[in-house]
């Protein structure tokens, strides 16, 4: 699917990234405080540090600053991990780690995984496909660790379960954030991952994982 482009007057690129990125630090707040519906462009501009006039530059309307913030949120998740999952190593290990770092990085991004959820809903039509398919895309990453766990032996699973764990994964670390305010009252990080993990593993583990 094609990148919803938002036009700026602006030509610079990189000028355009700062902007936009400043405009989404502080939208991200705003939303977080008072919802998308219940904030203006000028609070957005104010917060992000400039003019209601220079914002307009960057943007044309309220909808395309959540578009870019659901568009950051991803793309931040997605980088971070690429960069710490290894999909090839076909091992337990390799499967625990990468719901650590997942974790880790939905422990980072709490403001922005709660923003998002709470106001993806309000994206226009055209938006909204597009940010979602950023999220098959990460969980896809979750299925390439788990198959390759099942092509070495370690675990033997159907197709449907293995789409059905990797959802699993992703929505289990997606938690953290929004119900954070109940969690974090129960357990630290490490021993929600480390719980977290031992419960999504032993769901296969009967008769479905083979020894190392």
């Amino acid at each position: 699917m094609k990148k919803r482009e938002v036009p700026a007057s602006v030509k610079d690129e990189r000028l355009v990234k700062k902007r936009r990125d400043q405009m989404i630090k502080g939208a991200v707040t705003l939303f977080k405080q008072k919802g998308f519906h219940r904030t203006t462009t000028r609070e957005i501009a104010k917060s992000a540090g400039f003019s209601i006039g220079t914002l307009y530059e960057y943007i044309r309307t309220k909808e395309d600053v959540l578009y870019l913030v659901c568009d950051s949120i991803y793309d931040q998740v997605r980088d971070r991990m690429q960069q710490d999952i290894d999909t090839k190593q076909g091992n337990l290990e390799s499967l625990k780690l990468a719901i650590a770092y997942y974790f880790k990085v939905m422990d980072e991004m709490q403001d922005e995984v709660l923003v998002m959820y709470q106001e993806a809903k309000s994206l226009s039509k055209d938006a909204l496909p597009y940010v979602l398919k950023k999220e098959f895309e990460m969980v896809a990453m979750f299925e390439n660790v788990i198959e390759n766990c099942v092509s070495t032996g370690v675990l033997q699973l159907s197709n449907a379960e293995i789409q059905l764990l990797a959802h699993n994964i992703f929505v289990q670390g997606q938690m953290w954030g929004f119900r954070r305010w109940a969690l974090q009252k129960l357990f630290t990080l490490d021993e929600y991952i480390s719980l977290q993990t031992e419960i999504l593993l032993k769901g296969i583990n009967k008769g479905k994982v083979l020894p190392e």
